[in-house]
Order: structure tokens, then C-alpha cells, then sequence
């Protein structure tokens, strides 16, 4: 299998790309693939509840590059056609880091690189996704980005006491 060199513009996720902003998918380099097609999930290993999948899409043409703000349809024509599977929000597409109040987590982005188009039915779901991967799959690398909302001020005693 072929090392994949995954990057994103951050180590932090901007606001932009989570719940806190404008909850858009982030541009992602992708380099050292040779293979027609790309699969990418997107999951938090710190969810409290396990792993929590932010983001599955697959069929992306490998052109080096997935560009930002991809739509969060099923199906997507535009910027290019590719499909998108539910995450665990139990949305179709790209649904940024919104960790709980006070806790920083680690979001890993996985990029496969696929020598075919996949044959999943849009709205698919995870372990499907990786089924299919297990099968297709000749490239691979991931990134991470950490997020974490800021706490909440503190009030200051003499407010709580009402002076």
C-alpha cells in the first residue's frame, strides 16, 4: 500500500470548519497517490461515546487536492462528482468538530487512495465504506487537527453575589 502525505492549512481547526463557524469542510492536500480515486473519513477518537465519525466521502478524483467547502449533498456534482456517506450525526456529509464545552479533541483525517469508483449507495455508512476500502484500497495517510471550544469565563465571585 502506498504512503499517502495528507495536510490541512492547521493543527487547530478554524472556527470556519466547525460548529462554532460556518461547519465547512477543510481544503486537504493529498500527495503520493497514483490511483484514479479518493475515500476520506473524518472521525474524533475522544468522543466520550467512542469514535465518532465527522465525514465520509468517496469517488473523489484524486487531482492532488480536495477542495474547501464541499456540499453536504448525497450526491455531489460540484466542485466535483462524488458521493458522501451519513456520519454519526446522522447527516450526509461534513459535519465539523463540536466537542463539549472545556475539552480539546483530536479529529483524524483518513485519505485512501482507490484504484475504482466504489459502488456504495450514497447515504452508506461507515463500516460499508470500510468493507469496500478493504477491497479497493492501494494508497493510504491521515492527518490530525485537534479543536476544542473555549471554556466559559468564570464569573467573578462579586457578580455571583449579585454586587
Amino acid at each position: 500500500m502506498q504512503n499517502l502525505t495528507i495536510e490541512v492549512d492547521f493543527d487547530r481547526f478554524p472556527p470556519e470548519h466547525t460548529c462554532d463557524g460556518d461547519n465547512i469542510s477543510p481544503r486537504i492536500r493529498v500527495s503520493g497517490s497514483d490511483a484514479p480515486y479518493l475515500a476520506v473519513i473524518m472521525d474524533d477518537p475522544d468522543d466520550p461515546t467512542g469514535t465518532f465519525t465527522h465525514w465520509l466521502a468517496w469517488n473523489i478524483p484524486s487531482a492532488g487536492e480536495i477542495p474547501m467547502a464541499i456540499p453536504p449533498e448525497p450526491r455531489i456534482s460540484h466542485p466535483f462528482a462524488a458521493v458522501q456517506g451519513m456520519n454519526d450525526y446522522r447527516r450526509t456529509g461534513y459535519s465539523g468538530p463540536c466537542p463539549p464545552r472545556g475539552r480539546s479533541h483530536r479529529y483524524f483525517i483518513r485519505v485512501w487512495g482507490v484504484e475504482k469508483r466504489l459502488d456504495l449507495p450514497p447515504g452508506a455508512e461507515r463500516g460499508e465504506l470500510e468493507d469496500a476500502l478493504a477491497a479497493a484500497a492501494t494508497g493510504y495517510g491521515e492527518t490530525m487537527a485537534t479543536y476544542g471550544h473555549k471554556k466559559a469565563p468564570e464569573v467573578p465571585p462579586e457578580t455571583a453575589r449579585g454586587t
